[in-house]
């Protein structure tokens, strides 16, 4: 081992001088990138483009390590001297954006839009709108805002949003960043469920780890992966950069062979030194609390490391509320609560006064109460009366989640036409409909937004037969004496118009285009072509609605916007959410 860590030395010296080197060799040159060029190979390659190959890091010469980072230095070096300062995942004619519309923005605008949508609970459809917003390739806006508060938006999306594919996208398309704090969500997140194998793959396709902990967090999968030689090197490159952690070392050390006894200390500070902990002591003793960070908690989980519910003691206060808001956090599932809630016993005159015993009692103990006898309920008010106080308790100590499931199950086994109309917000609120949306769409020639028109939004349509649907569509309206035109047949007709369409003369004063009011703030914005903000203030609109419940005249108003800018995609999209019958 001495003699392998000597070698190491050597090769890292060797390492430095030529890493300087190619720093001098990078400066003398100023050969132009086409950026076309490279986002085109990125998309079609894919995250394979940027796989480091499993032969490139084998043998003991330091040269495939040196090989590696001087690439890592030449590919970031490019990108800064170019000023190619694009990050996203789409490109922009994929949904009729441009790569300029974030220029001409205010960032002061921008961030006062982004803190105000950052308090809604946005609706999925809203949410489709943000994606497209701010996962499309565009230059970054320049006025009164750095790059770095741009991106972070950006990443602050990416880590609500919790899709590990589209980050894992986003880290492929966008090797030339920083991209440290999401990089650090996704191995965490893989780490916390006990996954080290996926938490380790995304280090296969990127090269970027100027950062201590996911230099690290790189070394521990090279050694899981028995690849001593690159991880030492990289170890002692990394100390040589400057990194002090002696809790690491130690580990560090263990793993390697090169210490026999384990020093026992156990770290939380971060889930690497938690899980390394873990590693190296399989009989670890961990009693988490109201502090322990929620990620230690997944990780506990994961692992079988967390407490069993049949042993929890039922006078201990502190135990119990910590389990509550477990659950609270998708930590322990609902039924572990609600069966410890089972465990306690109440005498029949408790259960007969739930209602206002519940009162008397400590918070958890209370629930306790209102669940036993909710489940000895077979009155539909009553019932519901139980859930609504029971659900109260919960949200009142800001532990709701852990009554969201169980609350439906309730709620599922009671009729609809059953619930007292001052039950009834609180039945539809709180039950979960898994159904999904059907997809048929039924064609009614008889209402202009309901007709074969539609097909064209879809696709289906070519230009000369919708000349002729739309003829006859009208010709029967006409024919109708009684038929109101409605602002969704309207956003209809307005943007097959704005596509080029004509209206025949004789069916014209049926109605007329263009009554949709649009605020003059967002006028000017379209004037200026800041689609990246007019994109969010769509965003404002929809907000925790679905657009399916949005009135009309929102819609409208919405179209008209997309139709102004020619977002085509976008509008057609809304439009086939909002405008057919589906059965």
């Amino acid at each position: 081992m001495k003699i392998l860590k000597l070698l190491n030395k050597v090769y890292l010296s060797i390492f430095i001088i030529i890493f300087s080197l190619s720093i001098l060799d990078l400066k003398a040159e100023e050969e132009l990138v086409d950026i076309w060029k490279i986002e085109k190979k990125i998309d079609e390659e894919g995250l394979n483009d940027l796989e480091i190959k499993d032969n490139s890091l084998i043998g003991n010469s330091s040269e495939s390590i040196i090989n590696y980072e001087s690439t890592l230095l030449i590919q970031n070096t490019q990108l800064e001297e170019n000023n190619i300062i694009l990050a996203g995942i789409y490109d922009p004619e994929e949904n009729g954006l441009s790569i300029d519309m974030w220029s001409s923005s205010d960032g002061e605008e921008i961030i006062k839009i982004f803190n105000r949508i950052k308090k809604i609970d946005l609706s999925n459809d809203a949410k489709k709108i943000l994606d497209i917003a701010l996962l499309t390739n565009s230059f970054f806006p320049s006025n009164n805002i750095e790059e770095e508060k741009f991106l972070n938006f950006k990443f602050d999306y990416l880590i609500e949003s919790k899709n590990l594919n589209l980050i894992k996208i986003y880290l492929s398309k966008n090797n030339n960043y920083n991209n440290s704090r999401i990089i650090k969500f996704y191995i965490n997140h893989y780490l916390s469920n006990s996954d080290l194998e996926n938490a380790c793959k995304i280090f296969k396709n990127l090269n970027l780890f100027n950062d201590n902990y996911l230099a690290k967090f790189k070394i521990y999968c090279l050694i899981n992966e028995n690849k001593r030689e690159e991880a030492q090197l990289i170890f002692d490159l990394t100390k040589e950069l400057g990194l002090k952690d002696k809790f690491f070392e130690n580990k560090f050390n263990l793993l390697m062979g090169y210490a026999s006894q384990n020093d026992d200390k156990l770290s939380d500070k971060n889930i690497l030194d938690f899980h390394l902990s873990h590693r190296v002591n399989k009989d670890i003793q961990y009693k988490p609390n109201k502090n322990t960070p929620k990620i230690i908690w997944k990780y506990l989980s994961s692992s079988n490391l967390l407490q069993n519910i049949s042993e929890i003691d039922l006078e201990n206060i502190e135990e119990i509320s910590i389990i509550e808001n477990a659950t609270h956090e998708n930590i322990y599932e609902e039924n572990d609560l609600f069966e410890l809630y089972k465990r306690f016993q109440f005498n029949i005159n408790q259960l007969l006064t739930a209602n206002d015993t519940f009162k008397l009692l400590p918070n958890y103990e209370g629930r306790a109460l209102l669940y036993q006898r909710l489940l000895l309920s077979n009155n539909t008010e009553e019932t519901l009366e139980l859930a609504l106080e029971l659900k109260n308790s919960f949200n009142e100590e800001n532990i709701g989640n852990a009554f969201n499931l169980e609350l439906s199950n309730i709620l599922s086994k009671i009729n609809s036409d059953d619930v007292p109309s001052n039950f009834s917000t609180f039945y539809e609120k709180n039950l979960i409909n898994e159904t999904s949306e059907k997809e048929k769409v039924k064609i009614n020639n008889k209402i202009i937004h309901q007709s074969k028109l539609i097909n064209y939004f879809q696709g289906k349509s070519d230009e000369k037969k919708l000349k002729k649907d739309l003829a006859d569509v009208l010709k029967n309206v006409k024919k109708n004496k009684k038929y109101f035109v409605s602002n969704k047949d309207l956003m209809l007709l307005e943007s097959l118009v704005s596509d080029g369409f004509e209206i025949p003369k004789k069916y014209q004063n049926l109605f007329k285009l263009n009554q949709s009011i649009i605020p003059n703030d967002i006028g000017l914005l379209i004037n200026n072509k800041e689609i990246g903000l007019v994109l969010l203030r769509l965003v404002e609109f929809i907000g925790e609605d679905e657009l399916k419940n949005i009135g009309p005249e929102t819609v409208y108003f919405m179209i008209s916007i997309l139709n102004q800018l020619n977002l085509d995609k976008i509008r057609n999209d809304i439009l086939l959410k909002v405008l057919p019958l589906k059965i």
